[in-house]
């Protein structure tokens, strides 16, 4: 029995007895009897004080008590929408090497060619995958230095923020660094081809090798750049008009300049 329920069943005792000393007061009491009645009041009055201090504590708890569940509900919430809008560039966990076998064979005929220059731990990304890059060795460094391909740095939420409306339109956070993904993905495959020796390649590679070299000019000398064919080659990303709107972001956020001539638009790397 909780402690309301005894103390409601106590009142309604004392009310009972009461009620029966009443039907009694049409005879004449002794003193003492209702000395007795008087005690009985006296008590009972004490009991609805304390039944009213119960009911007291009970409704500050409930309030509490809802006040939490409130809590938690925003909680809830605000854990379901980062669940539901997790950036598509931000690193996951790695799969079984099972899984990561099959998804090995769906590699594109210059992921397949270049294999002896790949590592282990690397991975080519699409518009939808993730980086998956594995600890570099310590003795490995200065090796890894040499043959690392520098990459544009995905945009940030305030830089996403300062761009102006007009230019933004209808573009998504999500929409701009998976741009960002696609070119990062044609620059590491384009340059990782260029560092290999003819001789490794086969005839296609040879070609893409050729025409990475005749794209060269003085002006981009020690620098990364793609062009729209590359992204085409590499990526499975549309180059349409939203392309074109997405590079505007781009320069204004200072991650590529566009260099023209020969016909061609050299996207380089700031």
């Amino acid at each position: 029995m909780s402690e309301l329920e005894y103390i409601g069943h106590h009142i309604h005792v004392r009310i009972s007895s009461l009620q029966r000393m009443l039907d009694l007061s049409v005879v004449e009491l002794p003193r003492n009897k209702i000395k007795k009645v008087g005690q009985e009041l006296c008590a009972l009055e004490g009991l609805l004080e304390e039944f009213e201090k119960c009911v007291g504590q009970q409704k500050e708890r409930l309030t509490h008590l809802k006040e939490l569940e409130d809590s938690f509900v925003m909680d809830l919430e605000d854990v379901q929408h980062i669940m539901d809008n997790i950036p598509a560039h931000i690193p996951r966990k790695k799969g079984p090497d099972k899984e990561r076998g099959k998804e090995k064979e769906r590699q594109h005929w210059w992921m397949r060619e270049c294999e002896p220059f790949y590592s282990e731990s690397e991975a080519v990304m699409t518009q939808n995958e993730a980086v998956d890059v594995q600890p570099v060795q310590l003795d490995d460094v200065k090796k890894s230095n040499k043959t690392a391909v520098r990459e544009m740095a995905f945009i940030t939420m305030s830089e996403f923020e300062s761009i102006p409306q007009y230019m933004k339109g209808r573009a998504t956070y999500g929409q701009l660094n998976a741009v960002v993904q696609s070119i990062n993905t044609s620059v590491t495959a384009k340059y990782k081809i260029l560092r290999q020796s003819l001789k490794s390649l086969n005839s296609n590679a040879r070609k893409l090798h050729q025409r990475f070299r005749n794209q060269e000019t003085k002006d981009t000398k020690g620098q990364y750049f793609v062009v729209e064919d590359d992204i085409r080659e590499f990526t499975q990303l549309k180059v349409d008009k939203r392309f074109q709107g997405i590079l505007n972001m781009l320069r204004h956020c200072q991650r590529l300049r566009e260099l023209r001539g020969g016909g061609i638009t050299r996207y380089m790397l700031l």
